[in-house]
């Protein structure tokens, strides 16, 4: 059922200093991904800021994705809306570029019932043929997927086959695995929780840290997934200063910061994301260098 395993970079969305999408960086930090072992590329999503995408850019930024990577990697497109029908025509949009799947984040703001979280994700599902991994944040969109919701729109629709758990929640992943059964995958969508979700069947990580340190957080993986799992956790523990750094303001601030820093010129953030605190900037400059990126 994966679209994927291993680590699936959730990428930024490079911009000129004039606010448009930079295309031409974009294609260069795609190169650097795939060169530098990412396993998978997820365009627009949280941390692509694609809720401050038009419609027509998240549609090209997807598009020109797709056909840049031209399946030397799997390319997952976000496509989540709080609501159904947009969230069913940029899906739409997407299958028609030639993306390999979708990561549709639960409704935000007007969030919904359990029932209402079923019924969305079953018709978007229905209104394309690409396998879907569900995306559960409650800390960003106020809307929990609970296990039992989760593990029946896995066994009752044929293409939702994984979910992005960023719950925080280790309790609440170990039920919704064991209640799956073994059919619906899960991704670790925190940086810092990427072994403690692989020793419960997680099949990698949609990552933030993968766009600073590519190859270290597919290392992360790859390490646990061949039985070496004494050296993912020691993987794990080295990068979690930087992945606190990496979240001492809103994602994708100090990502983009980060990048910046490295020599990457990606441009600014679309308000109301905006610069960084001096002092957390020195933090994350700090952390850089000392796992050694920087």
């Amino acid at each position: 059922m994966s679209v994927f395993t291993g680590a699936g970079v959730a990428i930024i969305t490079p911009m000129k200093d004039n606010g448009e999408v930079n295309y031409e960086k974009l294609g260069e930090f795609l190169d650097f991904q795939i060169n530098n072992s990412t396993d998978a590329i997820i365009i627009c999503g949280t941390t692509g800021e694609a809720s401050t995408l038009t419609n027509e850019e998240h549609i090209e930024a997807i598009r020109f994705t797709a056909e840049y990577v031209n399946k030397r990697v799997p390319v997952i497109a976000g496509t989540g809306s709080n609501c159904t029908e947009s969230a069913i025509y940029l899906s739409k949009e997407a299958q028609k570029v030639g993306v390999d799947g979708l990561l549709v984040v639960t409704p935000y703001y007007n969030k919904t019932t359990q029932k209402g979280l079923y019924k969305h994700y079953s018709a978007i599902a229905k209104s394309v043929d690409l396998p879907i991994i569900m995306y559960n944040v409650p800390s960003r969109t106020g809307c929990n997927i609970q296990p039992e919701t989760a593990v029946k729109l896995a066994k009752d629709v044929e293409n939702i086959v994984a979910i992005k758990a960023a719950t925080g929640n280790l309790t609440q992943e170990s039920k919704m695995m064991a209640l799956a059964e073994g059919r619906l995958d899960m991704y670790s969508g925190e940086d810092g929780l990427i072994v403690p979700l692989m020793s419960i069947g997680a099949k990698g990580v949609i990552s933030v840290l993968s766009n600073v340190a590519p190859k270290q957080t597919h290392d992360i993986c790859a390490e646990f997934m061949a039985g070496n799992v004494e050296k993912a956790k020691e993987l794990q523990f080295k990068a979690l200063n930087l992945v606190d750094a990496l979240f001492c303001e809103v994602n994708p601030i100090p990502v983009k910061h980060a990048l910046n820093l490295m020599g990457w010129n990606v441009g600014p953030l679309r308000a109301p994301l905006c610069e960084m605190e001096d002092a957390n900037l020195k933090r994350l400059e700090s952390a850089l260098k000392e796992y050694g990126v920087l």
